[in-house]
């Protein structure tokens, strides 16, 4: 019964390809020319070029851009630049190292303050080990120096590089944690 339908299917699939079949093989190429005849391309044309108007130079009411006495200012003003900049930083170079300098300020955690002998002190945790910061002391690797404890922050102030490469003074600060169980 398989085979039959096989035959039947196949035969009336020949018949269909017989009958759908065009007898001219030019139609086919009829086709083609006359599709070609149909299309239109419609190119835009490009735009007029801007004619070029010339500026005239003048050099009287411009700035002499090689002016030895303006070069001899920014060479000054440039010079006395670093200086400042080493100045801050000279006095933090030649000091003693304190421990808590080796710990960056973003792994430090105020846990609390308290007054001892009149004096503000800081309790600081870093790691699991907790310790006490009083005005003065020196914190994170930025040269950092407590300016002031209070009952919830630490101000600090730090000397930094800005993008120029110059020694700058920025305020920093360690807030008040509370404690996560």
């Amino acid at each position: 019964m398989n085979r039959l339908h096989a035959v039947l299917a196949s035969g009336g699939l020949s018949l269909l390809l017989v009958a759908c079949s065009d007898t001219r093989p030019d139609s086919v190429q009829d086709w083609i020319t006359q599709q070609r005849a149909q299309a239109r391309t419609v190119v835009t044309p490009l735009p007029e070029p801007k004619p070029y108007i010339p500026q005239a130079y003048r050099a009287a009411s411009a700035a002499d851009p090689f002016d030895s006495q303006k070069l001899t200012l920014a060479l000054r003003r440039d010079s006395t630049q670093p200086q400042a900049s080493a100045a801050l930083l000279k006095p933090e170079l030649v000091r003693p190292r304190q421990p808590l300098e080796a710990f960056p300020l973003d792994t430090m955690t105020l846990v609390g303050s308290l007054m001892r002998r009149g004096q503000p002190v800081a309790l600081i945790r870093i790691d699991r080990l907790v310790h006490s910061v009083r005005p003065g002391a020196y914190l994170g690797q930025n040269y950092g120096k407590v300016i002031k404890i209070t009952d919830t922050q630490v101000l600090l102030r730090e000397i930094v590089q800005d993008a120029s490469g110059e020694w700058t003074e920025r305020a920093a600060s360690l807030q008040l944690q509370e404690e996560r169980q």
